[in-house]
């Protein structure tokens, strides 16, 4: 008994320190302090402290470690791990780790969440939404753009040119606006509600483009020229990067340049001579400079010793002679700007390459930085833009379309569907908000950018799908009254560029996150590549045994917090989300386990295991995401009234969580290690649901009542009431029927007899016919029939306004119904 009692007390007290990630010093003084006590009555004997000297020396005498143990893991680590090549390293150090680090590691510190400021507009950034925001959006009509022209007016253009919305990143010294982040993704929030061509064109000069690579790496002389006129939009940028053969894997573009002597405005100068094919390139139709990538070839070693030198950046005027460039493609009818290029043995002097000759190379790292901030604002902020003006329309909608005599909005199956897109917008917005907040903050969030840019641009696919669902034929036909249609069509654009969504999950969320993340990966392998052989067995050692360490930590950490379903853990406030945070204390833990487990058994091969590492990035996205709504939730004073939107965001994002952990257990390669490991991580089997019906309804009814929440949730929106914004006549819409309502009512009940509520005209001239009614009152329901009216009827046309190619309408030929 004494012996049991012992051995129980010892594993206690292992678990203990390592859930509490104790120093390797105190775990082995806490093991002597029992050994000690165990001794002296006379429980354990010699023998255990010969074990126990046997295991303990060698770990903390740091000679004996290094040369035993440490030097030939090192060697064995080297052989089993691939080599990386230069752009995944590159890639890999570019961008910072910021709060998805404090996820990925086991025990989130949610005072460090709360501490981060709350991202806010400056008073010169809301005067630029209040004022030239506004005035472009009443300029702009989308259906004119969209069907009519297939693109913006040549007035729009000009003032988006006069008024810098080309310039928001550029410093305030060469003439930009040098707007935050966080301002820049309000302002496509904003254009996004109203026209999706519009905030297309808008976000990608501000994304990666020639202005962010020359603020970063131009010369000083490239900088003074072309940064004052692309903020006066004298200069229109585009960037092309996108080859036919070379999509996601912009490494490998086929492009090439080589460096050579050639005649440049009469003189002779060293220079290259570029050949390029590019394709999906936005602006550049009607780009006047062009930022080209290519990989760049000196066979005669002008520059130095390397004949390949490497992806480079260079600036293409599109005037130079043999410049291919004007053609268009057409994106799934979102008619922004959008083409392919193309040069064939066109000669450029070397200062083309931005940064000049000495950048000649470096074009992929200045590629991938830029890269993880630009991912971060322009896809997420458009996509978080549509999936708010989307909540905010079929909630109207739902609330004045009615079928069966009620709204359909009451009906619980729309609601479902409506709480999806509730539940998104918010955290949408919430994702969205603080991961340009970590841009303002000086970070370069690679990771953050990955999971924001996959995350938002999915949830907005699946939230237009649900607002179609629920608009039923409204949804379906086109016309200028429709507000669905074009999202619907341009859903598959976000979903494809800047890495298309199935790569940026099967690979760049865990692939960077895991190494970038992890507190000891990225150490070893530096450490795994050091030349010094000493200085090598000394950091590794250093990352290894903390990786250990770190990893006997999540094990128990894990396990307590399965068991207990993180009952006892840590959350930073005691109300209704307390649950979330404990919940997230658990699932971060079982990350950190997981991902030692799959890199531990893989090794190397976890990078080919893309479902592994996909269903990896999973939890972290949605440790992440369910992390920023709390976050929002805490930053706008813990408003009651948003709690329904939060719960749903959070519970929505845990079950997948779940969800993910469970598929990976069942199709982990190594059956043995998943067998225990899901005995470890769900003891009671999958205990977190989905969110509740009564959650939908709550969230569903938000949506379609005009309050503090359902404003909040409209942010940043054009909600502005004029003819040609169909959003804000939906709103107008709504608040009509609502006031209309109970002077329906009160006829019904004059007149003792159920009707319809449609025809308002008839009933308000009832009203007054029975008295019940005054002439402004009646006047209330007849701007409702209209509004009504406005909202449910759908648009037709004459055929010859559909036809593409009208000369087929002349006046000798059949009409449609007399061919058919």
């Amino acid at each position: 008994m004494d012996l049991l009692l012992f051995i129980i007390g010892l594993l206690l007290a292992i678990g203990v320190l390592a859930y509490h990630r104790a120093s390797l010093t105190l775990f082995t003084a806490a093991i002597a302090v029992i050994l000690a006590v165990a001794t002296v009555s006379d429980t354990v004997g010699f023998i255990s402290w010969i074990i126990f000297a046997a295991i303990a020396l060698p770990l903390n005498i740091a000679g004996i470690r290094q040369q035993h143990i440490t030097k030939p893991l090192l060697k064995l680590y080297r052989k089993i791990m691939p080599e990386m090549s230069t752009t995944e390293k590159e890639a890999i150090d570019a961008g910072t780790t910021w709060w998805e680090g404090d996820l990925f590691r086991g025990n989130p510190d949610w005072h460090k969440l709360h501490n981060f400021p709350k991202p806010r507009l400056s008073a010169e950034e809301q005067a630029f939404l209040d004022g030239p925001v506004e005035t472009v959006l009443k300029m702009v009509d989308d259906w004119h753009t969209t069907h009519e022209r297939a693109d913006l007016s040549p007035e729009v253009y000009q003032y988006l040119k006069d008024h810098g919305f080309f310039a928001m990143i550029i410093k305030k010294q060469y003439g930009g606006l040098e707007f935050s982040a966080f301002a820049q993704s309000c302002v496509l929030q904003k254009l996004t509600s109203k026209s999706m061509v519009l905030s297309s064109i808008v976000g990608v000069p501000n994304s990666l483009g020639p202005g962010e690579l020359l603020q970063h790496y131009g010369t000083k002389e490239q900088q003074d020229y072309y940064l004052p006129r692309l903020a006066k939009g004298l200069e229109v940028p585009c960037f092309a990067l996108t080859s036919p053969e070379a999509g996601s894997d912009a490494g490998a573009i086929p492009d090439f340049g080589i460096v050579c002597k050639g005649e440049w405005q009469g003189k002779e100068v060293l220079g290259m001579r570029l050949t390029w094919n590019k394709r999906y390139i936005t602006l550049a139709p009607i780009a006047t400079v062009l930022g080209l990538a290519f990989k760049l070839q000196d066979p005669e070693k002008l520059l130095g010793d390397k004949e390949d030198l490497g992806i480079t950046c260079a600036l293409i005027p599109t005037d130079t002679p043999g410049v291919k460039i004007g053609r268009r493609h057409f994106p799934l009818n979102v008619p922004f700007q959008n083409g392919p290029t193309q040069g064939d043995n066109i000669f450029v002097p070397l200062d083309f390459i931005i940064g000049g000759p000495k950048m000649a190379g470096q074009g992929w790292r200045m590629l991938v930085e830029c890269l993880s901030v630009g991912r971060a604002i322009t896809l997420p902020s458009n996509s978080t833009g549509g999936i708010k003006a989307v909540a905010m329309a079929t909630g109207a909608y739902a609330r004045i379309r009615r079928q069966f005599k009620l709204p359909i909005g009451k009906m619980e199956g729309v609601e479902e569907a409506m709480a999806r897109i509730g539940g998104y917008a918010y955290m949408a917005d919430a994702s969205t908000t603080m991961s340009v907040g970590s841009i303002d903050l000086g970070e370069k969030p690679s990771v953050i950018s990955a999971i924001t840019k996959y995350h938002m641009t999915e949830r907005m696919r699946q939230a237009i799908i649900d607002a179609m669902d629920i608009h039923g034929g409204k949804g379906i036909c086109m016309g200028p009254n429709n507000y669905l249609a074009r999202g619907y069509q341009g859903a598959p654009v976000a979903i494809t560029v800047e890495g298309a969504n199935i790569l940026t999950r099967n690979m760049i969320i865990y692939g960077q996150g895991a190494i970038r993340c992890h507190p000891y990966v990225l150490a070893e392998l530096q450490a795994a590549q050091l030349e010094d052989e000493r200085a090598a067995v000394t950091a590794f050692d250093r990352a290894l045994f903390g990786h250990i360490g770190f990893s006997i930590s999540n094990f128990f950490r894990t396990f307590w917090l399965s068991i207990t379903n993180a009952a006892f853990s840590h959350a930073p406030v005691k109300d209704e989300t307390a649950r979330y945070y404990k919940q997230m204390n658990r699932f971060s833990a079982s990350l950190a386990l997981m991902s030692d487990i799959a890199m531990a058994t893989l090794g190397g091969d976890l990078k080919r295991r893309e479902r592994i590492s996909a269903r990896l990035g999973d939890i972290l996205s949605m440790l992440y995401i369910t992390s920023t709504v709390l976050k929002k939730y805490n930053d706008e004073g813990r408003q009651v009234q948003d709690l329904p939107l939060v719960q749903w965001a959070c519970e929505d994002n845990l079950a997948k969580a779940q969800l993910a952990l469970d598929e990976l257990f069942d199709n982990f390669p190594s059956r043995a290690v998943a067998v225990v490991l899901k005995r470890v991580v769900f003891p009671w089997g999958r205990t977190l649901r989905r969110p509740s019906d009564v959650l939908d309804h709550k969230v569903a009814r938000i949506m379609q009542t005009p309050c503090e929440a359902r404003s909040r949730l409209g942010s940043h929106l054009y909600l502005t009431q004029e003819p040609n914004n169909q959003l804000g006549l939906v709103e107008k819409a709504l608040t009509d029927i609502l006031a209309a309502e109970p002077l329906f009512d009160k006829v019904v009940h004059a007149a003792n007899k159920r009707l319809p509520f449609y025809r308002l005209g008839e009933v308000a001239d009832l009203g007054l016919e029975l008295g019940v009614l005054s002439q402004a009152e009646a006047e209330k329901l007849r701007v409702a029939e209209a509004g009504r009216l406005h909202v449910i009827n759908v648009d037709d046309f004459d055929p010859l306004d559909l036809a593409a190619d009208k000369s087929l309408f002349n006046s000798t030929a059949a009409k449609p119904e007399q061919a058919a």
